[in-house]
């Protein structure tokens, strides 16, 4: 993998924009073309080298965001990918992540409806296999959240539905993908820097990531004493630039000014460390979390 840039070394803290943002707002879960700057997602930048010649992938929430510069990354490395994704509202996005992959000489497979759901997400592996004939790799990486000031603003539904997406949803496909994946497969979960240093305003989102860390670890320890030879490891991002954002937080115009960095991540920057753990660079790594932080602490 290579990254095209105009100078060979560019200062992280300049490369792309910072805040403050233009002020906006979007219903969730939010869209790409609505966005202002725009997310970078790798589409001029990102250079395959084959790391994942012929494989096959499923990523959860494949349409836009993380999940669109994963697909891409993946594709010009060499993988099918099936993109899953969530409503009418996100097809456009869907749509154009797909013609990405496409592009890049690959299969796309999209797959629309609600990963809470574990009759859809035995239909997302179902289909995918009977697409590809296996599943070499699973990204999950759909999530929901909302922020709140305070304990008692937070709706009990709203509590399950942040539970049911981002943890729950990912013991169903990955208790679906196992029985299809041969040895040297890998699963990577997208949990969070809030793993780590949980945001106040995101109870529950936080809550969850902090479960997917453990969830990660346990699955891990699970298949490789089972000698299933898949390895079970999870990225965790830091704050980056995705509809999710202008969609779910106050003051989106200031999103990622605190870091050290002092901006948000896009999501190419966030696509590598995928690529390294579905590839067989990381054989020797299974339970572990890579942070893409922008410079903050997860230790």
């Amino acid at each position: 993998m290579s990254m095209k840039n105009e100078q060979l070394n560019p200062n992280p803290h300049e490369r792309y924009p910072r805040p403050p943002f233009p002020k906006q707002e979007q219903e969730v879960p939010g869209t790409e073309d609505q966005m202002q700057p725009k997310a970078d997602h790798g589409e001029e930048s990102y250079v395959g080298t084959g790391k994942l010649e012929g494989m096959k992938a499923v990523i959860t929430g494949g349409d836009s965001g993380i999940g669109r510069a994963v697909a891409i990354a993946f594709a010009r490395e060499g993988a099918d990918v099936c993109i899953s994704y969530l409503a009418d509202v996100e097809d456009k996005d869907a749509e154009e992540t797909a013609e990405y992959v496409r592009n890049a000489g690959r299969k796309a497979l999209l797959i629309k409806g609600d990963i809470r759901q574990e009759s859809h997400c035995k239909e997302i592996i179902d289909k995918a296999v009977a697409e590809f004939g296996r599943i070499d790799i699973l990204v999950n990486n759909a999530a929901y959240q909302m922020a709140h000031e305070d304990l008692h603003e937070v709706p009990s539904d709203e509590w399950a539905r942040t539970f049911d997406t981002n943890i729950t949803a990912m013991f169903y496909l990955c208790k679906a993908a196992e029985q299809h994946m041969k040895p040297g497969s890998s699963i990577i979960n997208t949990t969070s820097v809030n793993a780590y240093s949980p945001s106040l305003k995101l109870l529950p989102y936080a809550a969850t990531k902090g479960a997917i860390q453990n969830f990660t670890a346990n699955l891990s320890q699970i298949l490789l004493e089972n000698n299933k030879g898949i390895r079970v490891n999870a990225v965790a991002p830091g704050p980056v630039w995705t509809p999710l954002i202008p969609s779910t937080m106050p003051e989106p115009e200031n999103f990622g000014a605190d870091t050290p960095m002092g901006r948000p991540g896009q999501p190419v920057e966030i696509a590598p460390a995928y690529v390294f753990l579905a590839s067989h660079e990381s054989s020797y790594i299974a339970g572990a979390t890579i942070p893409v932080t922008g410079g903050r602490i997860t230790i």
